[in-house]
């Protein structure tokens, strides 16, 4: 064996042990995140608060997001992952307070809950089994972004419930190719080291998955 090759495994072998890492990292941080949220979310019905204000929620939900790049590579980064996280849980509680105010309400989001943490699992097993590359999704986020950003304003403006179900569909296929793109960047792309900005990719995936399916299922069962 050449001092070449022998080279190449290393730098294989540390690919592989960097990208383990990140991985470990990325799936701790987003288990603490999510159960983070859903504790700012128990405390957002337990003090019954109202459903906030739309434009309330994009000024702190972007502007935590904001902060969270911006820190992303100190130990600040932690403490706004963990901000925005809870913002994010904080006003979800009031969506599900809404929901368990309906008949049947319990069952829709235990069923939205359960469809998310599947599809989740399923999407990421996907990913770091089969080892496919899929950053061909990049360019599909990218213009599915814009789409769902102006059907979901048309649809807020005018009210219209047809197609405000279309958004949330859309933002189901948006998310679930989230999920793939992200977990295949960490797996494929050695750049790809950041886990803060992994995990808050993959949350906002799992967050838009469950509203989504929520949503849809409360049409679907006509409540």
């Amino acid at each position: 064996m050449d001092y070449r090759t022998s080279h190449d495994i290393a730098d294989r072998r540390s690919s592989v042990v960097s990208t383990n890492k990140v991985l470990r990292n990325t799936y701790l941080l987003l288990a603490l995140t999510l159960m983070f949220s859903a504790v700012t979310a128990g405390i957002a019905m337990a003090m019954g608060i109202s459903q906030i204000n739309i434009f309330i929620f994009f000024i702190g939900a972007y502007g935590l997001m904001f902060l969270v790049h911006k820190t992303a590579n100190s130990a600040t980064g932690l403490l706004a992952t963990f901000a925005f996280t809870g913002f994010m849980g904080f006003t979800l509680g009031p969506i599900i307070d809404l929901y368990l105010s309906i008949p049947n309400g319990a069952q829709l989001v235990m069923t939205a809950l359960g469809m998310t943490a599947a599809t989740f699992l399923g999407l990421s097993a996907v990913a770091l089994i089969t080892r496919k590359d899929f950053s061909f999704l990049g360019n599909f986020m990218v213009a599915g972004a814009i789409v769902l950003v102006l059907a979901m304003v048309a649809a807020l403006i005018f009210n219209i419930p047809g197609l405000a179900l279309a958004v949330s569909a859309g933002f189901v296929l948006f998310s679930s190719a989230a999920i793939l793109f992200q977990t295949s960047e960490i797996v494929h792309r050695a750049g790809e080291t950041n886990y803060i900005l992994a995990t808050i990719t993959l949350y906002v995936s799992i967050y838009n998955l469950f509203i989504s399916l929520l949503s849809i299922l409360g049409v679907m069962s006509d409540d």
